[in-house]
């Protein structure tokens, strides 16, 4: 019946969400347990105000790992562009001060790039926002990322991806500490999924790389990304290219850091996306794209997006 003290680290330019969603979770298990489970304290890099990336400003209830009692459980929201932050050692030893006090610690979104930064995610499994998620990976050899995790347990580490995916992991904490009844009823109370379905790429934009490579290339990718549906093997795109099929593929993973194949299939899965998002039905969507049944489109989809064809249908079209 213990009281959990949850410590939520913002810094300057934090998304707000990143704070007040997990809290907000945190306060409604509190209503559903009819008492205070969780002490719930937003805490800075200094004293005072914090201005979040939407220009409103946060009151922060302590500085992190100065004035504050002892954390059950250390959560660092992100920020926008916190990536781009230069370093602080002197942050950095404060974290990993206070994770290591800490029964467990996490991340929202950016979050994870402080964390990874003061060496708290080394060979961990994580995830962060999918936009970022590269960028995370190729300065963190050393974890084990997770693209499309809404969030991750390994551990003591908890991370979620982007924004909203904050309150599906205070959720899951929620869950650990007072169980699944509890927590599917502050999920009802908040009009949020218990378990949301699929991963975070169903929700990705600007999903296929710009035309990469020499001219000759980026001609044959424009001319696939305005026609999915064309057949699009490597003998007719070296065709189109001027190339032989062997010496076409060889440069187009060279220069583009894909194979023909996989770079056409990405390209078809993300204009069928934009055809469910527009209400069309999954066998309708799959045969203009040029997948050449509904299960070769059901399969492709599900692996790069997560989900199926109807599911991602249901969730996204408009109306």
């Amino acid at each position: 019946m213990r009281t959990r003290r949850i410590g939520i680290f913002a810094v300057q330019g934090v998304q707000l969400l990143d704070v007040s969603g997990p809290a907000d979770v945190f306060a409604e298990a509190n209503i559903q347990a009819g008492r205070p489970a969780y002490e719930i304290l937003v805490l800075g890099a200094a004293p005072g105000m914090v201005r979040a990336s939407s220009g409103m400003r946060l009151a922060v209830d302590g500085v992190l790992g100065r004035d504050h009692p002892s954390l059950d459980t250390l959560l660092v929201a992100g920020a926008p562009h916190l990536h781009l932050l230069p370093r602080d050692e002197q942050l950095f030893q404060r974290l990993r001060e206070a994770a290591g006090q800490a029964r467990r610690y996490g991340s929202v979104c950016t979050g994870a790039f402080l964390l990874a930064e003061a060496g708290l995610l080394s060979g961990r499994r994580v995830t962060t926002h999918w936009a970022l998620a590269g960028r995370l990976a190729e300065a963190f050899p050393d974890l084990i990322l997770d693209a499309n995790a809404i969030h991750v347990r390994d551990g003591k580490v908890r991370t979620a991806a982007g924004v909203t995916a904050g309150l599906d992991l205070a959720l899951a904490l929620v869950e650990e500490d007072l169980g699944p009844e509890l927590a599917r009823d502050v999920a009802s109370q908040l009009v949020m999924y218990f378990r949301r379905p699929g991963g975070q790429l169903q929700y990705s934009r600007g999903r296929q790389a710009r035309p990469a490579g020499r001219s000759a290339l980026q001609q044959v990718q424009r001319w696939v990304a305005a026609h999915p549906g064309d057949d699009h093997s490597i003998a007719e795109l070296a065709a189109r290219a001027g190339m032989s099929p062997r010496h076409f593929a060889r440069l187009f993973r060279d220069e583009v850091g894909d194979t023909p194949s996989a770079w056409v299939e990405g390209v078809r899965i993300d204009a069928a996306r934009g055809l469910l998002e527009q209400g069309q039905p999954p066998k309708l969507a799959g045969a203009r794209c040029g997948f050449a049944s509904v299960e070769t489109f059901r399969r492709a989809f599900e692996r790069r997006v997560g989900v199926s064809p109807a599911a991602y249908r249901r969730q996204h079209a408009a109306g």
